[in-house]
């Protein structure tokens, strides 16, 4: 068995708050490059070129990508060998006040979703998985408000036909119009129960661009690129980077089908210990 301590984990995680707020990733910045090149809507490509130099004085400067830093979506795969040495959740929490701290991050999550109150730093939202080794793989997913609330998810019947969810996804793009920051990426998850497609949803934000891309994938994005919203919402070949759908065994009795959209500024940093 590998121990790992929780001030190991505390560190880590105060790290990649920092690498995630201040540093785009590299996928992400190489599609909004690619996008530049191809947009022909002189003010969507001016507006891209504003989003490429944001990227980068965030991080010459070391200053925040968007000022909402997000609520923390921290996501766990811990190594059934491995031993931790302490509060597990405790130390991500620590970690992620650490981190933002250090960066002079903004303080976005208020203790009562109903009372709301001062805003803090944490709790953040944790999902653990076990997997087959003696490793412990750590990934923080900033994920800001305004893309957040454009999330939808439907209990279609399981006999759904597939352009009803086509529609259904697309849809979800054009309704959150303007509002989440375009140009986005899109997180579909199908399958499982109405909690777990949504996960599936976040999920597959944290995977590649450049991913291989089924042909849904494939179709969806260029569906959703015809809506003419563009960068900011202002028009423009580019409404969205890319579509990225997760899937899972479902009930036969249902198909439930869940939409995260993330704008343009999509933040995430792994580490593993």
């Amino acid at each position: 068995m590998r121990k790992i301590s929780a001030r190991m984990i505390t560190d880590t995680v105060a790290g990649l708050c920092v690498k995630a707020n201040l540093i785009l990733r590299d996928d992400v910045l190489s599609a909004l490059k690619t996008a530049f090149a191809l947009e022909t809507n002189a003010r969507a490509k001016g507006i891209i070129k504003a989003i490429i130099e944001n990227a980068r004085v965030a991080r010459v400067d070391k200053l925040a990508i968007c000022q909402d830093t997000g609520m923390p979506v921290v996501f766990a795969q811990i190594g059934r060998e491995v031993v931790i040495e302490g509060n597990f959740n405790a130390a991500i929490n620590k970690g992620i006040e650490s981190g933002y701290r250090k960066a002079c991050l903004r303080s976005s999550i208020v203790e009562d979703p109903l009372s709301r109150g001062r805003a803090r730093y944490t709790p953040a939202v944790i999902h653990i998985g076990m997997v087959n080794s003696n490793k412990l793989k750590l990934t923080v997913l900033p994920k800001g408000f305004g893309c957040e609330n454009k999330s939808q998810a439907l209990m279609f019947k399981p006999t759904a036909d597939i352009s009803e969810i086509k529609k259904f996804i697309v849809n979800a793009v054009k309704i959150a119009g303007p509002d989440a920051c375009p140009p986005y990426v899109v997180g579909v998850g199908i399958g499982g129960t109405a909690d777990y497609a949504s996960l599936l949803a976040k999920k597959a934000l944290l995977r590649k661009i450049k991913s291989k891309k089924s042909k849904l994938e494939k179709e969806l994005l260029g569906k959703i690129n015809k809506l003419n919203i563009g960068p900011m919402g202002l028009g423009g070949k580019t409404t969205a980077l890319a579509v990225n759908i997760e899937t899972y065994p479902t009930h036969i009795a249902g198909l439930p089908v869940a939409v995260n959209i993330s704008c343009h500024a999509l933040r995430s940093a792994t580490a593993v210990l």
